[in-house]
């Protein structure tokens, strides 16, 4: 049976038959020359992004994912009904608390990201933004690939009744994404394994 009869069935039974995906420039070449700045240590560019859902009740839920692009870490998945660029910037300030400062942050050019107080408060850091070119989500490939995970992987499957349910839910699912779950790209490790101290 050739390929267009397989297709035409598939296409008559009502299956998805998925689009052909368009061609997109990589992040970098392959002889090294930078497109766009790759990482190259811990804590060298982080990268942000909403993940947007809804409650049973049809309530809108926002979710901003922060990742740390050489480590693949998710830092933060915050959860909340609605996520203005203060809150950013308060969310980013627990971050840099806890973990550092990066010497990048790479997101797109939504109001929240590009808000002239957080922009100012991160010069002063010297923390410096990289903005991906407007309908280009790929320039924000490590971001946008966590999010395609978790909506595949979880959100998909996931009811949520309550805002605080999705909260712990999240959560819960962002500890496993760093401490359990394998990743190719690390060689078949978890971004953060757990670690256990023996005594001694």
């Amino acid at each position: 049976m050739g390929r267009d009869r397989v297709y035409t069935i598939w296409r008559e039974e009502g299956l998805q038959v998925p689009a052909k995906q368009p061609k997109r420039a990589r992040l970098w070449r392959a002889d090294g020359s930078c497109l766009r700045l790759r990482h190259a240590y811990h804590h060298h560019i982080w990268s942000y992004d909403f993940v947007a859902d809804r409650t049973h009740d049809g309530r809108p839920l926002r979710i901003l994912n922060i990742l740390d692009e050489y480590t693949r870490e998710c830092l933060a998945s915050v959860v909340a009904r609605r996520i203005r660029s203060h809150d950013v910037l308060l969310i980013l300030a627990d971050l840099f608390l806890s973990h550092g400062i990066p010497t990048h942050i790479r997101s797109d050019n939504g109001p929240e990201f590009i808000a002239r107080k957080l922009r100012h408060w991160l010069t002063a850091l010297q923390v410096a933004p990289l903005y991906i070119e407007p309908g280009s989500p790929w320039e924000n490939g490590y971001c946008e690939s966590f999010n395609g995970k978790m909506r595949d992987q979880f959100l998909n499957g996931e009811l949520f009744y309550t805002l605080n349910e999705a909260q712990i839910i999240i959560e819960r699912w962002r500890i496993h994404y760093n401490t359990i779950r394998p990743q190719r790209s690390l060689g078949g490790q978890p971004p953060a394994p757990e670690t256990i101290q023996l005594a001694s």
